[in-house]
């Protein structure tokens, strides 16, 4: 049969096979070929692979939501698409959330390299897998983790799936191996350039080409639309309360913060036990919010809080301040450490500029009562294993999915949705693919 490539060239139907001349997968009839097993692009006398065996072009075309530098909205471009590469797959995505993250990028706050297709909280159906892939076949549903995890490395052997090394260039924008999946289409003369995704996912895309150890398998009876949200939100601010918070039943449990993530550490802390659940945010749609998902008390100001707690725990203070503002700074903190107690955790979340010092307390404080402050990075959670936990707890009704979703929005409207963010009017909102 014959296949016509995109230069319009017209090659017959082969054997594949690996071309040991070229160091690839290969169906020229040139090449010396040594296996006949797979079913992918071949590589011409120049060693290029112009087509797909299946007659498909070897790249294709995505709509994708484009920061090309801070303080600029997003810009919706038609990029092309790889194929995937060995051990990676495409999916077509249908939905993906509006994380506050996305929104440090544009303020300055995280530290990514521009162009780049924002994104990190995602869920998709597979369309195709490159060689190699066995975690996940055409049909799937899933659901991103926007940290990868390899299962062998120092921190996924030791239990902290979180902090994978694969995730080294999350940030950078790049495939670990430092390659892009996206790219702009070029006119005549034009020289193509590479656009990197987030979380080596780039959810505001209609398409994307991502490595199998971000995706997670999940139920396929399950709305990918709710399922989405624990690609992120869910699974962190669930992770910074039970993981990080270490909540035990009758503890006094204080949150900064109910946004995304806050409600969700609200849910973690009720479902953990906390006898009060005292919440601070100064949008009072939040603390309404707050209280259908668990909280027992709301406050506008840190100021009233502590009174507050002082008063229910009779001086002892709180057991865990979890900080899960939208960006945090040294008055947050301070207000934090100063409402624990003896023994007491401070569970940082949030974050703001990594060159601000955000974190100035009394060391004398911190000794002699044994306070702690920790960090926790997506909940210190094992996401390979607890986002199909979670999902199962909502498939029982035991966890809140559908309650978050605030307003859905199409790709096109991207820009609306953060500024909706901006503006607290939102718990979470979400780009609908289907819109």
């Amino acid at each position: 049969m014959p296949v016509i490539s995109r230069a319009g060239r017209t090659r017959t139907r082969l054997t594949v096979g690996r071309c040991e001349k070229h160091k690839k997968l290969s169906r020229d009839p040139s090449c010396e070929t040594t296996s006949e097993r797979h079913h992918t692009p071949y590589c011409d006398e120049a060693g290029i692979a112009p087509a797909r065996c299946d007659g498909r072009e070897s790249n294709m075309k995505t709509r994708a939501a484009v920061l090309t530098g801070p303080e600029k909205p997003f810009e919706i471009m038609e990029l092309e698409l790889d194929p995937p590469r060995a051990f990676e797959v495409r999916l077509r995505m249908v939905a993906a959330g509006l994380c506050h993250s996305d929104l440090h990028m544009i303020d300055g706050d995280l530290a990514v390299s521009f162009p780049v297709v924002g994104g990190h909280e995602a869920a998709g159906i597979v369309e195709e897998v490159g060689e190699g892939v066995t975690k996940v076949s055409v049909g799937d549903h899933v659901v991103c983790s926007y940290i990868p995890s390899c299962g062998h490395c120092r921190y996924c052997s030791t239990g902290h799936q979180n902090l994978c090394d694969q995730g080294a260039t999350i940030l950078a924008g790049t495939m670990p191996d430092g390659t892009y999946r996206f790219h702009s289409i070029p006119g005549a003369g034009e020289a193509r350039t590479d656009y990197g995704a987030l979380c080596m996912l780039g959810a505001f895309s209609e398409h994307i080409v991502i490595s199998e150890l971000s995706v997670v398998k999940v139920d396929s009876w399950l709305p990918l639309d709710k399922a989405v949200l624990v690609g992120c939100g869910v699974t962190a601010g669930w992770g910074t309360a039970v993981r990080a918070g270490n909540i035990r039943p009758g503890d006094t449990t204080v949150i900064y913060g109910a946004g995304g993530l806050g409600q969700n550490a609200i849910q973690g802390a009720k479902f953990a036990g906390s006898r009060h659940i005292v919440v601070i945010d100064p949008v009072e749609f939040k603390r309404d919010t707050a209280l259908q998902f668990g909280a027992t008390h709301v406050f506008a100001e840190a100021k009233e809080a502590h009174e507050a707690v002082v008063e229910m725990t009779w001086g002892q203070g709180a057991d865990q301040a979890l900080v899960i503002v939208s960006s945090v700074d040294e008055e947050v903190v301070q207000n934090a450490f100063n409402i624990i107690g003896k023994g007491g955790t401070v569970v940082m979340t949030a974050i703001a500029d990594p060159a601000l010092l955000t974190i100035h307390v009394s060391g004398s404080d911190m000794v002699f009562n044994e306070k702690v402050i920790r960090g926790c990075q997506f909940g210190s959670s094992n996401p390979q294993y607890d986002i199909v936990k979670m999902l199962r707890m909502y498939d029982q009704g035991l966890l809140k999915l559908d309650e978050l979703i605030t307003r859905r929005y199409t790709l096109d409207q991207i820009n609306d949705g953060y500024q909706d963010l901006r503006d607290g009017k939102n718990i979470r909102g979400i780009i609908d693919f289907s819109l």
